[in-house]
């Protein structure tokens, strides 16, 4: 079990924490997808002043810690989530789904969306957690590099596979065994988050894009182009487009995957790296196609009949935000029902047809259907078979990989 020790950033993963807040990922909606990236920025704590407070490192004494569980006197969950990330009802006032729970077993759930972006959020519980002590909350969702950070610091409780029917059965495989958390140990997804090509067909004029290898040396192409200022984004696709697997890359590869974007970038074939603002360019024409995050795609395509999507042959990335249960929960049961709830078709299919993120659930398309029919025939919402066989996850990244690679990506950039 790795042990929390306070880290300083490397300038390179300062300006990649830096990228995030101001475009990336961490600056984004549920509807504009992902979350701040960078593992190194979690070093940071949610601002680097919370390294410097004295918190006592977390030793393995402290790893999955067990609080006395009050889930059968006390019928409650304390669930904290992200803003915009669970179905509402028209009054926005109700979440149907969570109501419906409730009406069922009794327990009442206090939903907090106090989840801005994985950093922020970590500096609120790190102080806790690292001192043994109870953050208040029973469920979490933040994304796979810090979930996986947390799981190494000991941070987080190991599920009851017993309480848990439902999500062990209804997980779809693509997700089952990531490196960080093999088996599904102590976490769940409650969303996939992909990412693909993006392409407006008129301003493609007829261009044929059918991969990253397009974007990157198709001369018709030049100067309209863009790619992601996420590091694992842009240089995992490029990767993929190597016929190396993201998950098991070498240092060799990787720089490797640099050289190829940086002659890209050379020739003037990539206009910029950008957050989330490509959603702007490629709606407008600036970008013929660019690297994209499938949610927005989604929104896209129901706003601009121009803008559609494709899966390269060589692959796309899926990330994943995860359900976990911090130590010391004081309702670790009550929370593992509500974690399996979401993996019964139905409710999953209700939360689906609001939120239009990667559905983790096997076996909610005959539901989600009945709800909205275009959302479940939707390879960006309900993979298929051939879509699902084409995603890969990024691998985990130790401190030493983490500083080494953000700097070659920031030298690329030019951030």
């Amino acid at each position: 079990m790795e042990q929390y020790e306070p880290e300083r950033l490397a300038p390179a993963q300062l300006a990649a924490l830096r990228r995030s807040f101001a475009g990336g990922r961490a600056a984004l909606t549920r509807r504009s997808l992902l979350r701040a990236s960078a593992g190194g920025a979690l070093a940071v704590g949610g601002l680097a002043a919370l390294s410097g407070c004295g918190i006592p490192a977390a030793g393995k004494s402290q790893g999955g810690v067990l609080a006395e569980d009050h889930s059968a006197k006390e019928k409650t969950i304390n669930f904290s989530n992200w803003t915009e990330y669970m179905d509402v009802d028209d009054s926005e006032k109700h979440h149907p789904t969570l109501d419906a729970f409730a009406e069922r077993t009794g327990i009442s759930v206090k939903y907090t969306e106090d989840i801005n972006d994985n950093v922020e959020f970590f500096g609120k519980i790190k102080p806790q957690l690292a001192a043994g002590q109870d953050t208040g909350r029973d469920l979490i969702v933040v994304t796979d590099w810090l979930a996986a950070r947390l799981i190494r610091f000991g941070w987080v409780q190991k599920l009851d596979a017993s309480n848990l029917p439902h999500a062990y059965a209804n997980l779809s495989d693509q997700f089952r065994s990531p490196d960080w958390d093999p088996g599904r140990a102590y976490s769940y997804p409650w969303t996939g988050i992909s990412t693909v090509i993006a392409y407006n067909k008129k301003a493609l004029d007829g261009v044929e894009v059918k991969s990253v290898s397009d974007l990157l040396d198709n001369p018709k192409l030049k100067g309209r182009v863009g790619f992601l200022s996420e590091m694992r984004d842009s240089v995992g696709m490029t990767l993929l487009d190597l016929g190396k697997d993201p998950a098991k890359f070498t240092d060799d590869d990787f720089d490797a995957a640099i050289a190829r974007l940086q002659k890209a970038v050379d020739k003037g074939q990539i206009r910029r790296f950008t957050g989330n603002d490509y959603t702007s360019d490629i709606t407008s024409g600036d970008f013929a196609a660019c690297i994209a995050w499938a949610g927005d795609v989604v929104q896209l395509k129901a706003d601009s009949p121009d803008v559609d999507f494709l899966i390269p042959d060589s692959g796309y990335l899926t990330s994943t935000d995860n359900l976990l249960i911090p130590n010391k929960a004081r309702h670790k049961t009550n929370a593992e029902r509500l974690m399996d709830y979401y993996y019964e078709p139905e409710p999953a299919a209700e939360l689906a047809a609001y939120i239009n993120y990667v559905c983790p659930v096997d076996g909610v398309q005959p539901y989600l259907a009945k709800i909205d029919e275009d959302a479940a025939n939707n390879p960006l919402i309900i993979p298929d078979q051939a879509m699902a066989a084409k995603s890969h996850a990024f691998r985990s990244l130790s401190s030493k990989e983490e500083t080494a690679y953000e700097e070659k990506f920031a030298k690329l950039t030019g951030a």
